[in-house]
């Protein structure tokens, strides 16, 4: 093959491009299945460990907020280092981090672990978007990589589940060990060397402390706030919030701020950032409790947990896949966004009646399928509205601010959903209310605000991004945009930031 060059660098010679997209796909295979398997062994991990049932969503939360918040800060440093190294770093991060949770014998162990995950997960995630961009130029070829890409985590709730079921829970996360190595010894022989732009060009770290501070400590004030009271819960949400002041000054001086705040001046951005937080909020809370109530309200095993899962990230990869970016294409972005959200609506108020003698067929199954249509729908439309608010100067930018608001959702969804199911049930076990009985409340009172909070995206996507209101691009080059990066990008379904895939960050 002959040398190729792009914004990653020489591509290697000796290797062909398939070569390389089955490294990048088997490198991030780790991070695609980590959401997945990790929701389906919660119950285990919890009995085994010790975890109270607040404790056990920073089993997630320790995972995502660091992916989260490192994101845009490790995105430039692959701009600086060079993509293929923060590649490898991250694929050796994640792997140890992967080793330490399989040994763990106690919630702190556990937890410690999974952070250092989520740091090796973002410093994957930010550049493999970007490398197999570059690799793939054309839309029909990006778009057939991408389904590939996108295909390695369809199964990844029935693995984790068998995983669970006959080895152990501890192998969900050892088994990346013989994934992670092979992965990493071919990508520093398949993967193109690239210089980046050097170290001196500067990153913001004073920036990433404060962005990623502030979220850490905003997750956790709603996390704890059932056992601290109200005054304590305010007190650490003040401090949060003067981090994210701290952050915004910050970025408003600094000489190469992480977060250009001009991005915000587009309304268009702005509000499918917001939209998205909110529609991510609920699907990622659904995800992680709907879990939880096949197993403990419908006494579920791993492995059937993980099977009964299984068509929401077939359907998504297959909607998006072949009907999304055309139905974006011949009824605009706005309006599919709008039929997604109401989708999704729909099918997490169907889940807040979900009963303790509930069963698969009538009462999982078609919210499944609602969920996946909607999601399916709705994410590339979000997706290329936000972009099309951006200018191609901030493109990347742009594409790094988005992945990030989706684990910001995700992370702030599952905190606000867990911590009212958990309070909920507590009430009620407590008043002498049967456990079973008493935990499917608790889970039907967090679906009702799942719900609450995609009615709110629907209600906010109608006014906000009504085309013609918004500023930035005219409407028709808005949709113009939105269908180009539909088709060329066409996003595969989202775990652990968000449902069923993990995000990556766009080449600035």
């Amino acid at each position: 093959m002959s040398s190729r060059t792009g914004p990653a660098g020489p591509a290697p010679r000796r290797y062909s491009r398939r070569a390389t997209l089955g490294v990048l796909c088997a490198g991030t295979l780790m991070t695609v299945l980590d959401g997945n398997i990790v929701t389906v062994a919660m119950p285990a991990i919890q009995s085994d460990l010790g975890f109270s049932a607040a404790g056990l969503a920073w089993v997630v939360n320790a995972y995502l907020i660091p992916f989260g918040g490192l994101l845009l800060l490790v995105g430039r440093l692959g701009d600086l280092v060079g993509r293929r190294r923060m590649f490898t770093a991250g694929l050796a991060v994640f792997t140890l981090a992967s080793v330490l949770c399989g040994v763990a014998t106690g919630p702190a162990v556990l937890v410690a672990a999974r952070a250092l995950q989520g740091v090796g997960g973002a410093m994957t995630s930010a550049v493999v978007l970007g490398m197999l961009v570059s690799l793939f130029p054309g839309p029909r070829e990006q778009g057939r990589a991408i389904a590939v890409f996108s295909a390695v985590g369809a199964a990844g709730g029935a693995l984790g589940g068998a995983l669970t079921q006959t080895l152990g829970w501890h192998w969900i996360f050892l088994i990346n060990l013989p994934i992670g190595v092979p992965a990493w010894a071919a990508a520093l022989r398949v993967l193109a060397p690239d210089r980046g732009e050097g170290l001196g060009r500067g990153a913001d770290y004073p920036g990433a402390a404060l962005v990623t501070g502030a979220l850490m400590l905003t997750v956790y004030t709603i996390v704890g706030s059932g056992d601290r009271g109200l005054g304590g819960t305010l007190a650490l949400g003040a401090l949060a919030a003067a981090l994210f002041a701290g952050f915004t000054l910050r970025q408003a001086r600094a000489a190469r701020p992480l977060l250009r705040l001009r991005l915000f001046r587009s309304q268009t951005l702005t509000s499918a950032n917001a939209v998205q937080i909110l529609m991510i909020a609920g699907m990622y809370g659904f995800q992680y409790i709907g879990a939880l109530y096949l197993q403990r309200v419908l006494g579920y095993s791993e492995l059937a947990t993980g099977t009964a899962f299984l068509p929401a990230p077939v359907a998504i990869g297959f909607l998006m896949l072949t009907l999304s970016a055309r139905t974006i294409a011949r009824f605009g972005p706005y309006r599919v966004l709008l039929a997604g959200l109401a989708l999704i609506t729909a099918g997490l108020a169907l889940l807040a009646r979900a009963p303790v003698d509930g069963s698969y067929g009538v009462d999982v199954l078609p919210v499944l399928l609602l969920l996946s249509a909607g999601f399916a729908a709705a994410m590339p439309a979000v997706t290329g509205l936000a972009m099309s608010g951006a200018r191609p100067e901030d493109a990347g930018l742009a594409s790094g601010l988005f992945n990030t608001t989706q684990v910001v959702g995700g992370s702030l969804g599952l905190a606000v959903l867990t911590t009212l199911a958990a309070s909920r049930t507590g009430h009620l076990v407590d008043a002498g209310g049967q456990a079973v009985a008493a935990t499917a409340d608790g889970y039907r009172l967090a679906f009702t605000v799942a719900a609450a909070l995609t009615a709110t995206a629907l209600t906010s996507a109608a006014v906000l991004l009504y085309p013609g209101r918004n500023t930035g691009p005219s409407p028709a080059e808005a949709e113009s945009a939105a269908r180009e990066v539909a088709e060329a990008v066409n996003q595969p379904p989202p775990n652990g930031c968000t449902p069923f895939r993990i995000s990556g960050r766009k080449p600035s």
